[in-house]
């Protein structure tokens, strides 16, 4: 499947893979894992000590892998992940300070937001992109079918409480674009570095929309940002 030279990070694959890593030497065969099986827009969070060493090991080493940088909540986490090789960042929550922040950076971003109050404050500032969190706590797939026709405008990436089971309710609707989640992540698949069981899981979840995965995305050359 081809790729706009400018794609929505929305767009890549259907589920965005939301990675906790303890252990730096799990970055790399771990986003091989997760790109051999149609996932390649993979988010690490910055809630660990080794999340920019991680980022750095696989945006120079797993080509194939469009990496960001989840949990941003301050300015420096900006700079220092964009510094790491972070391709796309992803906030919990928005502050106009961390929203110019990652203006500024040159990359996607998708702010958090979990009330309607936010979703338009981003509009006004010409943000249409954003992540919905905690999505299930929030309202889940109902809150979000209400928003799509007063502010159509705006797409989602639901995060939180997602999981195999409900991400196809959450991916029919009209303004979400892809989930994230964590359940093609299993602790004890990790632990066991079981890289073979990541891709399986990885594979069933990129087919959850009826698309196929999308490998290969070596030569895509941006993606696009928010301005």
């Amino acid at each position: 499947m081809a790729s706009s030279p400018h794609a929505s990070l929305l767009d890549l694959a259907p589920v965005v893979p939301v990675v906790v890593l303890e252990d730096v030497s799990d970055a790399v065969p771990l986003a091989r894992a997760l790109v051999a099986g149609g996932l390649p827009a993979i988010e690490v969070t910055l809630r660990t000590p080794v999340a920019l060493d991680a980022i750095r090991a696989i945006a120079g080493e797993v080509p194939d892998a469009v990496v960001g940088a989840g949990t941003v909540i301050t300015p420096e986490q900006v700079k220092d992940s964009v510094a790491a090789g972070a391709r796309f960042l992803v906030s919990p929550g928005w502050t106009n300070v961390l929203l110019e922040a990652m203006r500024g950076s040159g990359v996607p971003f998708l702010p958090g937001v979990s009330t309607t109050s936010e979703v338009v404050a981003l509009l006004e500032r010409g943000v249409t992109e954003m992540k919905f969190f905690p999505a299930e706590a929030a309202g889940g797939t109902a809150y979000l079918k209400s928003l799509s026709g007063p502010l159509p405008q705006a797409r989602f990436c639901p995060t939180g409480g997602i999981g195999a089971g409900n991400a196809p309710a959450y991916l029919a609707l009209p303004n979400v674009g892809c989930v994230g989640g964590t359940w093609m992540l299993p602790a004890d698949a990790i632990a066991a570095r079981d890289w073979e069981r990541v891709e399986n899981l990885a594979r069933d979840a990129s087919g959850l929309s009826g698309l196929p995965g999308l490998p290969g995305l070596s030569g895509l050359p941006g993606l696009r940002p928010q301005v």
